[in-house]
């Protein structure tokens, strides 16, 4: 056969090039099993040694991995069946045909019944059930931090130039519900107005529900509703109509009414709304002045055996209760310990509320609010707190209750808030994370970012301003809309989380008469002295407040989450029903492992068998003629004078128009075809002497 001597590489002659198939001399390589030239690959920084070593290992490893139980899907089922220590696969292989058939059915039904229950037990492990153990302790503990507040945030004696205009027209409004059929054309006219007009209170007569008609209580005709206008002059009451809050927004296009089932709650409401509105314009240090100090409302104070005063309470500034003050708060010093159980180790306080001071309007309850809570806790003492009236002796007995809650995956609790994405507003304080904290902060969030402006209520980012009626006049409608947005509830209570350790002061309450008559006398004497060196008695029943607080025993409860179900009950259980219906353990499951990655070694085998063929045909099309014989393969490669007979390979077969000259030959070799020889890159295997 005659063939080109085109190009030459490594000592071996190549074909002529074919356009469609590109072809070079590693073609060489794969024109048959038992000859296979190694064409040396240049690797930049790996020499040619390296690369024979390399050749050679990945060489042993796939001889070896070629060492399974079977070549074929087949064999490598039977092998398995045959071999593995679950039952119902060697009943199949053994057995006859009508009872390979029924142990088939069997065990494909047991294997999904497995499958199912596996699902069912992995199903409810991932659903991260918790169990809820109490375990009672004794121990002695910290005393709780005890916030007190008056009842009224304000003195009304420092704050009635401020509230001057509002009182004024709270009266009228009243006088306007109380006695409709009175003139009130003289008393409208000295009153301003200003904060009026922007969020006012009306009358709704409701006669005709259709139809329902509004009027503003400083105005003697109708002004709104729907096809119905009555005659200008009627008049209505509260006893009649209902009365609400107008709240408008640009420029009164957009209103709605706030509906109150008594005018005592309506007239309320509004006020708080209002002087709300005109606080938030006064400096903080201002407001703390205008509260009731620690000095007036602390009179006397003792802790267990020893004797303690207002110096050792922390002044705190609450918006609704104004001047607090913290007792054993654990900012500056060390939390106090109880020495025992019982009402003689506990804090003993004598209040002075002051409510011949009170702001008339803003507060309508007298007395003290107090509350219990942890060290370094920021005291959200309207919605936790209680009331200790005026005129009793309040004794708390106090239980501990101590909560631990599972993390993630359990539950959404945090430690210490930091994976909270709401900045906490009350971190100022320097206190710990709570819900609470950050249910308002997230609401204060939504206030700014809607109404432009921070509620007075809530603690205020720095370069925010609180709503007011001069600078945000549609501040109260914006508020009242986001107030009873149930998306905005459900978004922070979505986003917020508790508190994975928590504590909690159960409180037992009960109450007296105090003082007695009989010893009201000189009980208010001495007091009056120590509070103002007074001879005269100053103080009275109506401001007076005593109590006791206490731990009632050192038992105390943790309340513990812990997982229903771990990775010990899932292990047992899948374990379980794998071995009652199939007869098998953790070892068939490896079997099984095993077979899995065999089947994938065959089909890699196969695939790359499939690639190697597709390759052949590839490289055998860029030849006109057959492909070289063994014999001419190896003496092209170890005799560089050698040049095969081209004439021979048609009867037409003329020279190559581009064959070239060739050199003088050498020796000739023998005869090749009769030697065994093995191809370059066959390598022995240095433990078996088998020759891959």
């Amino acid at each position: 056969m005659a063939r080109g001597k085109e190009g030459r590489e490594g000592g071996i002659e190549r074909g002529p090039s074919c356009p469609q198939c590109p072809c070079s001399g590693h073609d060489w390589e794969i024109l048959g099993r038992e000859a296979v030239v190694v064409s040396e690959v240049a690797v930049p920084g790996v020499s040619a040694g390296a690369m024979m070593h390399i050749k050679k290992y990945l060489l042993k490893c796939l001889h070896r991995l070629q060492k399974g139980p079977g070549y074929t899907y087949k064999e490598l089922l039977v092998w398995y069946c045959d071999n593995t220590n679950t039952h119902g696969p060697k009943r199949i292989i053994c057995e006859g045909p009508k009872k390979k058939a029924m142990w088939f059915v069997l065990t494909l039904l047991f294997t999904s019944l497995v499958c199912w229950q596996w699902g069912v037990f992995i199903r409810t492990y991932l659903s991260w059930e918790v169990s809820v153990s109490l375990s009672i302790g004794f121990k002695a503990m910290d005393f709780p931090a005890v916030t007190i507040c008056n009842t009224s945030p304000f003195q009304y004696s420092k704050v009635k130039h401020l509230l001057k205009d509002l009182d004024e027209l709270m009266e009228a409004v009243l006088e306007r519900i109380l006695g409709p059929e009175l003139s009130h054309v003289n008393t409208t006219r000295a009153l301003n107005l200003t904060i009026w007009n922007h969020v006012p209170l009306v009358f709704i007569n409701e006669q005709n529900p259709h139809h329902p008609v509004v009027l503003d209580l400083f105005e003697d005709n109708y002004s709104g509703s729907a096809s119905s206008t009555p005659a200008p002059g009627r008049t209505c009451s509260a006893h009649g109509c209902k009365v609400a809050m107008k709240l408008c927004s640009h420029n009164g296009t957009t209103c709605n009414f706030r509906n109150f089932s008594s005018a005592t709650q309506a007239v309320t409401e509004w006020y708080a709304l209002q002087a709300t509105n005109i606080f938030a314009q006064v400096p903080n240090q201002e407001l703390v002045a205008m509260g009731y100090s620690a000095e007036q409302l602390i009179l006397a104070c003792l802790f267990g055996a020893e004797a303690c005063t207002y110096r050792n309470f922390t002044p705190i500034f609450h918006p609704d209760y104004g001047n607090c003050y913290i007792f054993n708060w654990g900012m500056k010093e060390k939390a106090l310990p109880s020495a025992n159980p019982g009402a003689e180790f506990g804090l003993k306080l004598i209040l002075d509320v002051g409510q011949e001071d009170y702001v008339p309007f803003l507060t309508s309850t007298a007395g003290a609010r107090l509350m219990l809570h942890e060290q370094m806790s920021y005291p959200f003492i309207k919605e936790e707190g209680i009331f200790a009236m005026s005129g009793m002796e309040t004794s708390i007995g106090v239980l501990v209750d101590k909560l631990e809650r599972k993390g993630e995956p359990y539950s959404q609790c945090t430690v210490n808030g930091s994976d909270v994405p709401i900045r906490n507003l009350y971190s100022d304080y320097n206190t710990t994370y709570s819900i609470q904290a950050c249910i308002r902060s997230c609401f204060q969030d939504h206030m700014i970012r809607n109404c432009s402006c921070g509620h007075y209520l809530y603690p205020l980012p720095r370069g925010e301003k609180y709503c007011n009626n001069q600078e945000f006049p549609d501040w109260a409608y914006c508020y009242s809309a986001l107030r009873m947005s149930l998306a905005q509830r459900e978004t922070c209570i979505d986003v917020c989380k508790e508190s994975c350790n928590d504590t909690q002061y159960k409180m037992t309450i009960s109450m007296a008469v105090w003082p007695s008559e009989s010893s009201e006398d000189w009980i208010f004497h001495v007091l009056s002295e120590e509070r103002d060196q007074s001879p005269n008695i100053t103080l009275n029943r109506k401001g007076i407040i005593k109590l006791n607080i206490y731990f009632q025993e050192y038992n105390y409860r943790t309340i513990e989450e812990s997982a229903a179900n771990n990775i010990v009950w899932l292990l047992s259980n899948l374990g379980g029903q794998f071995g009652f219906w199939m007869g098998g353990s953790v070892l068939c499951l490896i079997e099984f492992a095993e077979i899995i990655i065999d089947f994938v070694w065959i089909t890699i085998i196969k695939l790359v068998a499939l690639a190697k063929s597709l390759r052949r045909r590839r490289a055998q099309a860029c030849y006109d003629g057959p492909p070289p014989t063994v014999a001419e393969l190896v003496e092209a490669h170890t005799n560089f004078g050698f040049q095969p007979d081209t004439a021979t390979h048609g009867p037409d077969a003329g020279p190559h128009p581009h064959e070239q000259t060739p050199p003088i030959p050498g020796t000739p070799p023998p005869n090749y075809d009769s030697l065994r020889l093995q191809p370059l890159d066959v390598t022995e295997s240095d433990n078996e002497g088998d020759a891959i």
